[in-house]
Formats: structure tokens, C-alpha cells, sequence
């Protein structure tokens, strides 16, 4: 299964190969910046508990309003176009108030869907689609997913017991100007600290540079490729494992 949005960084591309490095015992799996939630939505191997969890709160409210009040949202979706004013009208309303869950969310999700690249902040001036007929898929696969809005800190320590799998997709290292959500350079080693204290396992996904090939040069590195989606040419990425 696709994830139902495009995302900034999102992992449809290498989602099978993060995927393949999946363990077969784990009871537990986290997805610690869920984004578009690629990878959730491409696994077939489901655990008794799963999570997902971003620090964006509009991105959030959409994947709960999507599993709750998936009707309502269609409903909502269904009188938007893909034009600039709207584009416009949903981005300046988003920051107001007086707006209901289902409201923000659906005007999210026209501003990922029309923006250039899903940046939610300029209009994309293509023919893309508001298509919702995917969503009771979605819905489905959701039906047992905790849907979480914490620090990653805080999340990580309140899931991690020896059973479980946590998959990270943290902003990569000096790119983290194209997130909406703050991740400074402290953040990148407050990650690797409660990663290195782990009691279960991790599956980390980053850019390959050589500040993160030396904060985790005690694990397992592999070198994967993708397509660039922003510009042309190959994008070196690397993931990394404690196990």
C-alpha cells in the first residue's frame, strides 16, 4: 500500500529496502517521524502495537481525522480545486481560528497535495488530484495504529522495551530548513543518545555525510540511493541499525 500523500523526505522510494532489513520477532513497531508514513503503509509484517507519531500538529490532526472521521473528510475534500486562491485560502486559514479538526484537515491536505514538492507553502501550477477514493484503505490500515503528537525524546522512551522496533526518519542533517517543524543541530545528537540507550532496536534513515557516519560509526551503516525528488541526479542516503 502507498502512503495516501506525497511528503518532503518521505521514503516511498526505499520503503521495500528499509523494509527487507526488518527483523521477524518484534512485538512492538514505532514510527518515531512518521511523515507521510511510507514505510507503515508498504509493510505487510504488522505488530501487535504499532505507533506513529510527527511533531507536526496539522499533519497529525490529518491521520487522526483520516482513521476517526474518514466520511466527514471526504465530504470536507470534495469542494476544494486545485487553483492558487484556494492554495492561498487554506494556507491563511490553517493559522486561524474558529476552524473545526476535520476543516484543518482537509485544508491540509489540499496545501500537501498542491504545493510544489508537498512544501505546503507555494502552489504547485499542476494538474494534480484531490482524489480521496484510497482513503478507506487508509482508514483500514489505521484502525489499530496509535497515532501520536510527541517529542521524539519523550516518545521514544515511553514505547522502548527489549520487543521493539523503532524506525526513524528524523529531518537530514543540513536540510532542515525544508521542515516545518524546528530539528537543530542539537537534536541530531540528543537522537543518537537515546538511540545508543536502547533496549530494543532501531532502523535509522539519514543522509550520507560524514557527520553522521562518524555520531554513528558504532553500527551497522549501509549506502543506498534514490531518485532526487527536488532536483535531478541520485541522493546518497545511508541506514543505519543496532542490530
Amino acid at each position: 500500500m502507498r502512503s495516501f500523500i506525497p511528503w518532503i523526505g518521505g521514503k516511498s522510494q526505499l520503503a521495500k529496502r528499509i523494509i527487507s532489513e526488518f527483523p521477524t520477532d518484534f512485538e512492538r513497531y514505532i514510527e518515531v517521524f512518521g511523515g507521510g508514513a511510507s514505510v507503515l503503509f508498504a509493510s505487510d509484517k504488522h505488530a501487535p502495537i504499532e505507533v506513529y507519531n510527527d511533531a507536526n500538529g496539522q499533519l497529525v490532526n490529518l491521520f487522526r481525522c483520516l482513521k476517526y472521521h474518514r466520511e466527514e473528510l471526504q465530504k470536507e475534500i470534495r469542494y476544494y480545486l486545485n487553483s492558487r486562491e484556494m492554495f492561498q485560502d487554506c494556507r491563511n486559514r490553517l493559522e486561524s481560528s474558529g476552524t473545526t479538526d476535520i476543516q484543518r484537515a482537509a485544508m491540509y491536505y489540499v496545501c500537501i497535495k498542491i504545493s510544489f514538492g508537498a512544501d505546503t507553502d507555494s502552489f504547485g501550477c499542476s494538474p494534480k488530484s484531490l482524489d480521496t477514493t484510497r482513503f478507506e484503505d487508509i482508514e483500514k490500515r489505521l484502525e489499530h495504529v496509535l497515532i501520536e503528537h510527541k517529542d521524539f525524546e519523550e516518545l521514544i522512551k515511553q514505547y522502548d522495551r527489549p520487543n521493539a522496533l523503532f524506525y526513524c526518519d528524523p529531518p537530514y542533517h543540513t536540510t532542515e530548513k525544508h521542515y516545518s517543524e524546528r530539528f537543530a543541530e542539537a537534536d541530531h545528537y540528543r537522537l543518537n543518545a537515546v538511540l545508543k540507550a536502547l533496549k530494543g532496536r532501531f532502523i535509522l534513515s539519514y543522509n550520507d555525510d560524514d557527520f553522521i557516519r562518524e555520531l554513528y560509526k558504532d553500527f551497522d551503516i549501509k549506502a543506498v540511493e534514490r531518485q532526487n525528488n527536488l532536483s535531478q541526479g541520485r541522493f546518497k542516503e545511508v541506514i543505519i541499525k543496532n542490530f
